[in-house]
């Protein structure tokens, strides 16, 4: 771990030797699209037209999907005895939005990137993280590997002209909203433990109890019920507003109160400064984010994880599933025939894929509303110029932004001077952006992203030499009123026939550790 002071003297000197560097000259960012491959998708409405398959082939179990709930059911099937499991992948390469890119030789994610340390009810990733080393028994407790958790400084903010350590905007304990902050944290203080003393929240969210509060909770956003605690301060409701469109894809006026609630209660808690905690709990993360998670996972089934192909149906019959799948390289239809098949899929591609949908399925399907993110990767030959405070750190926020700021992919690197590296911003846009998002041209979309990092650095637009951008239709489920715990989400998960299902989009949202909880619990029973 890197103590702040250390970490500023070696920026500063890096800034040092590179001042004399030359900005790029031209106004213009080369920009470009990345994956996703919505067209691939998109073919979905063709699938009627099919030609013969050109290609019989078999499986013990068939998954299809290989986001991380798809490769965790793999590893899950495979661990309970079946030798034949294979995956089928609509992208070039596994891990849905866990996926990772290299630009100008630079590891970088383009979604997830970061896994914080497993919560108790959370027993599948911590058995998987000591499988993989990152944890390790110690005196009957689990350690992490620190050389994998981030390196410090953590967070900042850029608000008033200047950076501040963490994201939450710094308030006088005495004032109106350092008042209003330490109220928000007695409500989650009071929310996180049920009256006999137990954890009221977990991870996954199934694990914890459902009591009438919660579902009053659940049934309202999280912006009514601050609303009637009277917790209105302007700071404070934007950082809540800004946490929920960081881990849920929309703001607290559309997710639901619960969903406010678990952000905090089934994690970190809510410590208001000065309580002698720290805002976040320490977390994994690497240049490639989660992609680094997502090499492990998927390194056992080398040779039976099929990429580049685009399911178009899955009908099930009474002794096998037969799924039909094109082969987006050799361009011919695939036929795929097992006993056993794992939808691993987005509900709303689910229930398009399967021939014959259970109403469960439908029901949820039409339930979930998903979120649009547009997340960009800055090409930097040298560091920008820096404004007074808090010192560079893996995550960096601009206040009032209406992006969620950006993370430094060489945040964890040990070289003792600053050099090249590569920002990755993320913005969550509103549902009513999807279009222009797939059809908006890349220049456009990295000047928009340029914009709005321009007022915590002023030089980033002549410095920065490429953006490659990636677009996320339908990026994560958002957390509505009367998402969690629904009747046709839990059926759903219950699901144990030919044809299971197994995705985040059951918990409602999307996390590393519902996706992985629901790939284990997919192959029981």
């Amino acid at each position: 771990m890197i103590p702040g002071p250390t970490r500023r003297q070696m920026l500063a000197a890096g800034g040092l030797a590179l001042a004399g560097c030359a900005p790029r000259p031209d106004a213009a960012v080369p920009a470009r699209w990345l994956g996703a491959r919505h067209e691939r998708g998109h073919r979905l409405r063709e699938a009627q037209h099919l030609p013969p398959p050109a290609v019989q082939r078999r499986a013990g179990v068939l998954v299809v999907g290989a986001g991380i709930a798809g490769l965790a059911a793999a590893r899950a099937f495979a661990r309970a005895g079946h030798g034949d499991v294979q995956l089928l992948e609509l992208e070039d390469a596994a891990g849905g939005n866990s996926r990772g890119h290299t630009l100008a030789g630079i590891a970088c994610p383009l979604g997830a990137h970061y896994l914080p340390l497993p919560a108790p009810e959370s027993h599948e990733v911590a058995e998987w993280l000591h499988e993989i080393g990152l944890l390790k028994s110690e005196l009957g407790r689990s350690v992490a590997d620190e050389r994998h958790l981030c390196h410090s400084p953590q967070e900042r903010l850029f608000i008033d002209g200047a950076w501040v350590e963490g994201l939450l905007p710094p308030a006088s304990p005495a004032s109106r909203a350092g008042q209003q902050v330490r109220r928000f944290a007695a409500e989650i203080a009071r929310l996180q433990r049920t009256p006999a003393g137990g954890r009221a929240f977990a991870l996954p969210a199934h694990r914890a109890p459902w009591t009438n509060e919660m579902a009053a909770l659940g049934a309202i956003t999280f912006a009514q019920w601050l609303d009637t605690r009277q917790l209105d301060d302007a700071r404070l409701r934007w950082y809540l507003d800004y946490c929920c469109r960081d881990d849920y894809g929309a703001g607290a006026a559309e997710v639901s109160a619960w969903a406010g609630v678990h952000y905090f209660a089934s994690r970190h808690g809510f410590h208001a400064p000065g309580d002698g905690e720290a805002e976040r709990d320490a977390v994994f993360t690497w240049p490639e984010g989660n992609a680094w998670l997502v090499q492990r996972l998927a390194a056992p089934f080398a040779g039976r994880l099929h990429t580049g192909r685009t399911v178009l149906r899955v009908t099930e019959g009474r002794h096998a599933v037969q799924v039909l799948a094109w082969d987006e390289a050799a361009q011919h239809v695939e036929a795929w025939s097992a006993p056993q098949v794992v939808l691993a899929l987005p509900l709303f591609v689910a229930v398009r894929v399967l021939e014959s949908p259970p109403q469960a399925l439908r029901e949820a399907a039409a339930r979930l509303a998903y979120a649009p993110w547009l997340v960009a990767q800055l090409h930097l030959p040298e560091p920008l110029l820096e404004r007074t405070g808090a010192p560079p750190s893996w995550d960096n926020v601009v206040y009032g932004s209406a992006g969620l700021g950006y993370v430094d992919d060489m945040h964890q690197s040990l070289r003792p001077l600053a050099g090249p590296t590569v920002l990755t911003a993320y913005h969550a846009l509103p549902r009513e952006q999807r279009a222009a998002l797939l059809a908006g041209e890349a220049a456009a979309w990295g000047a928009r992203v340029l914009d709005d990092l321009q007022p915590a650095h002023p030089d980033m637009q002549r410095r920065v030499q490429r953006i490659e951008l990636m677009r996320w239709g339908h990026g994560m489920a958002i957390p509505l009123p009367g998402v969690h715990r629904h009747p046709a989400l839990q059926a759903l998960r219950a699901a144990r026939g030919r044809v299971r299902f197994a995705h985040a989009d059951l918990a409602g949202y999307s996390v590393f550790e519902e996706a992985f909880s629901a790939g284990c619990e997919v192959a029981r029973g």
